[in-house]
């Protein structure tokens, strides 16, 4: 049996001090051990190294431990939720290492399996990867990535028998297993505990030999970021344009496919896939099978907080780790990808994360998508807020991916791209001409046949 706690304060006794490494499972708000947290602030220890996919929001969460600057080093993926750790780094209070998404997920789970080091082709070509080495296999550039291990893990679990075997629930898998694997010392905070043998051994999602300590809590808040309701479209920024492009977009989904939708415009695409195909969506926080999607205006009794957004799940669907998840995407399981930009080249590198100095998201699971997904297709407006184009000769801005994107469908126009010929303007959105299209490009272009 493991030590048992009721209290997380004394579950955290005799473990914590300052200047440790901590890795905290999570992916959002969703699956955060919240109240071993909020020990972890009340306890006063300070100069810590968090390991984790983002640091919550700014009132709850890792963002708790921000607020009083108890966190001197954050190993994220993500920085977007958060304005107090994006403002902290900008302002070089906070120091930051950010790590693709997936990567990060390996690098706790290799980490936790005693491997100390891999390569990934995620990042390569980037700013990430500087200075990292770089090996080829079969003719294709891989960065070497050492895994990660931290003095204590806090995880967040559904249930857990006595013998410290834990269930979670939904996606709340996430970044949890891998953190708990990483973890010399690993704490589990669950909503239901019980005797030995009453949880079926199938049903285990981390054996017992990874957890020492057990805290039950019956006050959880599980609080959702962004609540929407899929399936409305009547939302702030859903224009005429945005309606075309992610019709334009429906088109390139195949029956059969498995695809991915980034965050923000690109979920909108998911309204329009048609009714006579089958296409099974992937969620990086660990969900194959999203939909169908309620009717307007009401709730669906099986939404989940993905961390993003609120989605529903289909009969058949599997739930799985962020492991799991981006071992489908590098290995090159998922068919199509779409994502936001704000800056594509004419040979299909993509800049979608950073603004140096001024804005600063982190990769997400980008960085692993462009390097994985079979097709990559890029949803944005064609200029920026200022009228600048956002198809350059060659991206400002750091890179997300070199030579990685197959289509762009802006609210003026739809680009094929192809890595050695560059853009060739294939169609026109509803009002926009060839003259204007020419003005408002900043790199060359071909155009179609059926355009001339």
């Amino acid at each position: 049996m493991k030590p048992i706690f009721t209290d997380p304060a004394k579950a955290l006794e005799g473990l914590i001090k300052d200047n440790i490494t901590i890795s905290a499972g999570g992916f959002g708000l969703c699956g955060i051990p919240e109240n071993l947290i909020t020990a972890l602030r009340d306890s006063g220890v300070k100069n810590l190294t968090i390991v984790s996919n983002n640091a919550g929001i700014d009132e709850f969460g890792l963002g708790l431990l921000l607020q009083t600057r108890q966190i001197k080093k954050m190993i994220s993926s993500y920085v977007g939720e958060n304005a107090i750790f994006e403002q902290q780094f900008l302002n070089g209070e906070l120091e930051l290492e950010l790590t693709p998404q997936g990567t990060l997920a390996e690098k706790l789970r290799a980490g936790g399996a005693g491997i100390p080091a891999f390569f990934t082709r995620t990042g390569y070509g980037t700013v990430l990867a500087e200075n990292k080495p770089v090996q080829t296999f079969n003719g294709k550039e891989y960065v070497q990535e050492e895994s990660i291990t931290t003095d204590i893990a806090l995880v967040k679990a559904w249930k857990a028998d006595k013998a410290g075997n834990l269930i979670f629930h939904f996606t709340a898998n996430n970044f949890n297993a891998a953190c708990a694997k990483a973890g010399r010392i690993t704490i589990a905070e669950v909503e239901e505990i019980v005797e030995i043998g009453e949880l079926d051994p199938h049903h285990i999602h981390l054996p017992g030999n990874y957890v020492d300590r057990i805290v039950v809590s019956d006050h959880f808040e599980k609080p959702i970021e962004q609540r929407t309701l899929a399936g409305k479209t009547d939302i702030k920024g859903f224009s005429p344009a945005r309606k075309w492009q992610a019709k334009r977009i429906s088109q390139e989904f195949k029956d059969g496919m498995y695809a991915n939708l980034g965050i923000g415009m690109p979920t909108l695409v998911a309204n329009y896939i048609p009714e006579e195909i089958t296409v099974t969506l992937h969620a990086e926080n660990g969900l194959l099978g999203v939909g169908p999607f309620p009717e307007e205006g009401k709730e669906h009794p099986d939404l989940i907080n993905a961390g993003k957004q609120t989605i529903t799940w289909l009969p058949g669907s599997a739930f799985f780790d962020s492991t799991e998840s981006f071992a489908m995407v590098r290995g090159g399981h998922i068919d199509l990808s779409v994502l936001g930009a704000m800056q594509v080249s004419q040979f299909g590198d993509l800049a979608n994360w950073m603004i140096p100095g001024s804005m600063i998201k982190g990769p997400g699971g980008a960085m692993d998508l462009v390097s994985g997904v079979k097709k990559i297709v890029i949803m944005m407006d064609h200029c920026a807020k200022d009228g600048s184009s956002k198809l350059m000769e060659n991206c400002t801005l750091p890179l997300t991916g070199k030579n990685v994107v197959d289509l762009i469908v802006t609210d003026l126009a739809v680009f094929s791209v192809d890595e050695k010929t560059g853009l060739t303007l294939t169609e026109l959105a509803p009002g926009a001409d060839l003259e204007m299209i020419k003005e408002k490009t900043a790199c060359p272009f071909n155009i179609a046949a059926t355009l001339k």
